[in-house]
């Protein structure tokens, strides 16, 4: 059996191999611990969970272990996304909480995400003290007497929740926009909550996937990438809708498709998201990106006067920068970004509401506005590719990346490197490319954005020839 170690954003293993109740219940005395230790176990802690295999009973195995260590639970009563039970924690004023899901990894895992009292991701110092109690034993009470006790109490996340992007953002505006929507929820947790939200105006809502489905048929995985978009590209490609929003596994994060059909990449929608608060909502404050996100960012920083600051992978570390400085945005490759005045964590759905609203506020279509992000910072192009590789040649493989680092990208020349968080190489025309271990699978990956489709991938070749894979 494998070591449990958290990941990017929890901790993350195959269900029945790794992933048993068990060790589910192992690591839920672990947190607990670290709530108890750390005086935020007296507040409650919410339970979530998303629509895999079991996630409800996982929950429910969960509970019985905060239950028993005298913690009141508040566990849903439903399936939901991931940023509904983060904004839950902060609406109840509860210590914390944790999440059921794996996101946007395979069918066959499961995962448990822990969110701290501020309604986050849990920080490096959270993730490594909870890993320090995992030799705790465990505690345990049997589910109906926890309930019978008064220690596990249903709720309904959804409510405070939609309330909540009501003064985020202007949904009346959207329902009243005309805007015909097309969204894929994936078979995951964030099915229903476009047409509940918008319902009742001229907007339409037209739903792809919106039923619970553990095995996600007809996609590799539940990430909103082109890849897995193909029949949702297909069905924009009739020109019967005006935007295309998709959500992972969790709704956490945000898949874009055009008008016409075509995927827009994350970076595209990061930089995006940032023009729209930027020069629409006329906000300003501090952007925080993670370190393989878009050099757009920079650009519109120095248009709009607002600083940029570029963090590790993972919102363990965006969050806490977010926080700090009162950001007003953060945002990673993946596609997961987080607000000012809402939580310092990824919201899928929040993003799709503002770029529908982006729409309605600017009366550009999707193309439009790509096509005048590009006027004010230029012609970006980007991609990433992922490759597996053998864990126990991991060691062998980033001696191979240090001992070759490269001259130039697709022949310009390499000004500054960067190594603590994977391999990253900037050049001179702007291009960059990064080279990293997946935090949450045996997967590396080479991202690149550049000034045009053919550095693309040249320069990806490149990462990949480096590694030696």
């Amino acid at each position: 059996m494998a070591q449990i170690k958290f990941g990017t954003d929890g901790w993350r293993a195959v269900i029945a191999e790794d992933y048993t109740f068990d060790n589910v219940r192992k690591v839920a005395q672990a947190t607990c611990e670290y709530f108890k230790k750390e005086g935020y176990a007296k507040d409650g802690l919410v339970i979530g969970y998303d629509t895999r295999f079991n996630s409800e009973h996982f929950a429910a195995a969960t509970a019985e272990v905060f239950a028993a260590n005298g913690v009141k639970v508040y566990l849903s009563n439903n399936f939901a996304p991931t940023p509904v039970f983060s904004y839950s924690i902060i609406e109840k004023k509860a210590g914390g909480g944790v999440v059921i899901t794996a996101s946007h990894n395979p069918a066959t895992d499961n995962g448990f995400k822990v969110k701290p009292h501020y309604g986050g991701s849990a920080s490096p110092e959270i993730v490594t003290a909870i890993e320090g109690y995992l030799d705790t034993p465990i505690q345990r009470m049997k589910f109906q007497d926890a309930v019978k006790a008064g220690l596990v109490e249903y709720f309904d996340a959804t409510e405070g929740y939609i309330e909540q992007l009501g003064r985020m953002v202007d949904i009346e505006g959207i329902r009243k926009s005309n805007l015909k929507i097309l969204v894929d929820s994936m078979y995951g947790a964030g099915q229903g909550y476009f047409p509940r939200i918008l319902s009742g105006g001229t907007a339409t809502v037209t739903n792809m996937h919106n039923e619970r489905n553990p095995i996600f048929p007809g996609m590799h995985n539940p990430e909103p990438i082109a890849r897995n978009l193909t029949e949702h590209m297909e069905l924009m490609k009739t020109g019967k809708y005006d935007i295309g929003i998709s959500n992972d596994g969790d709704a956490d994060r945000v898949g874009l498709v055009d008008e016409k059909g075509e995927f827009v990449d994350q970076l595209r929608v990061y930089a995006l998201l940032a023009l729209y608060m930027l020069e629409v909502r006329g906000e300003r404050g501090m952007i925080v990106r993670s370190l393989s996100t878009t050099s757009m960012l920079d650009q519109l920083g120095k248009l709009y006067n607002v600083p940029v600051f570029e963090t590790p992978v993972g919102f363990k570390h965006i969050g806490p920068k977010m926080m700090a400085e009162n950001a007003l945005m953060g945002g990673e490759e993946s596609g997961g970004f987080g607000f000012r005045g809402h939580i310092p964590e990824r919201d899928g759905i929040i993003c799709g509401l503002f770029l529908a609203d982006m729409l309605v506020k600017t009366g550009k279509t999707v193309s439009g506005l790509i096509d005048w992000l590009f006027e004010k910072v230029g012609p970006h192009y980007y991609n990433r590719i992922d490759f597996t590789f053998e864990q126990e040649k991991r060691g062998e493989i980033m001696q191979r990346i240090r001992d070759n680092t490269p001259k130039d990208l697709a022949g310009s020349k390499l000004v500054n490197t960067r190594f603590d968080d994977g391999f990253k190489y900037y050049s001179e025309d702007g291009s960059w490319l990064l080279i990293r271990f997946s935090g949450t699978e045996p997967i590396m990956r080479a991202y690149t954005e550049t000034t045009s489709p053919e550095k693309v991938e040249a320069i990806l070749a490149q990462g990949k020839a480096i590694t030696g894979v």
